[in-house]
């Protein structure tokens, strides 16, 4: 199947990392390369773009559509080890980092993924084919609280405790092994009534493949590498499309600014907060009415900008 996947804000981001023709920039979540194909058209032969996606089919997809380019190191890795895989490459600081979270348009419609809740196809969700948590293991084994927790969590599911008792009445029966299952399930867990905002599997299945790629829990300390990363004027530009995703990029944003906490009739500042930049995005910048009618997957889309100091 051909790797598509439309970039979201693509001009608001390129123009978001002010991008150097000589400059090292990082495409953390490289994808198909929609975003880094217009890096790299900007970079000079003198400049150089890393290209990071723990999907290996991402990968392929993304070097034959940079064929041509000889100024990009492709790594199989997650972005979240940023700072260990620039060590290896030698690389110190870069000019600018990009992050598109989430998962791509290309990994939901190739079924045998498991990501999609359409067809019956084995639960798989792994972005990297080579972990071994699987989204079968989370279903199969993962306790009734832990699992109620997750899909309230990760998928903000009102009925995250009922989908999750059920789930475990089915298990115990025989394994929960296909999409299709685990759909049926949670169908018969939503009352008919609440089933009309969009495809009542949707919140489970995205929870899942959270849990599954665990796409939430380092992404604070990740944000604060990245800013770690930059050369003084580099920018981080980070597209989330989940509230915990944005409000974990906000935070870590707030504390790289720094704050003064000394009280207000202090004459000068004792608690020598430190700055590590300036946070661009006062709001975070949404897709155009344009966009959101050409890419439905923009409609959630949240672009915040971070410049080093």
């Amino acid at each position: 199947m051909e790797f598509k996947h439309k970039p979201v804000m693509l001009t608001e981001c390129i123009e978001g990392l002010k991008i150097k023709p000589e400059g090292i920039y990082v495409d953390g979540t490289l994808g198909g390369a929609g975003h880094s194909k217009k890096i790299v058209e900007k970079l000079s032969k003198q400049g150089m773009l890393i290209g990071i996606d723990r999907d290996e089919e991402a990968l392929r997809a993304a070097k034959e559509n940079l064929e041509g380019f000889t100024n990009v190191k492709y790594i199989h890795d997650n972005h979240d080890n940023i700072k260990e895989i620039l060590r290896q490459l030698e690389v110190e600081k870069v000019d600018g980092i990009l992050l598109d979270l989430g998962v791509s348009s290309y990994q939901l419609d190739e079924r045998n993924r498991g990501f999609s809740y359409l067809g019956e196809n084995e639960l798989d969700m792994r972005m990297d084919k080579s972990q071994k948590l699987t989204a079968e293991t989370v279903i199969n084994k993962y306790e009734e609280e832990n699992l109620a927790n997750i899909i309230y969590e990760y998928g903000e599911e009102r009925f995250a405790r009922q989908i999750a008792k059920n789930i475990c009445k089915e298990r115990e029966k025989h394994i929960i092994k296909t999409t299709k299952q685990l759909v049926e399930i949670i169908e018969k867990s939503i009352p008919k009534a609440k089933q009309k905002d969009g495809h009542p599997a949707k919140r489970t299945f995205q929870a899942i493949r959270i849990e599954v790629n665990d796409e939430i829990k380092p992404l604070y300390e990740t944000v604060k590498n990245s800013i770690d990363c930059l050369k003084q004027g580099g920018r981080l530009c980070i597209i989330t499309f989940h509230s915990l995703e944005d409000r974990a990029v906000k935070n870590a944003f707030i504390e790289a600014k720094g704050k003064c906490t000394c009280p207000s009739d202090l004459p000068y500042c004792v608690c020598k907060a430190k700055s590590l930049g300036e946070i661009i995005t006062r709001k975070p910048i949404i897709a155009s009415k344009e966009e959101l009618e050409e890419n439905t997957r923009s409609k959630s889309a949240k672009l915040r900008i971070f410049e080093r100091r």
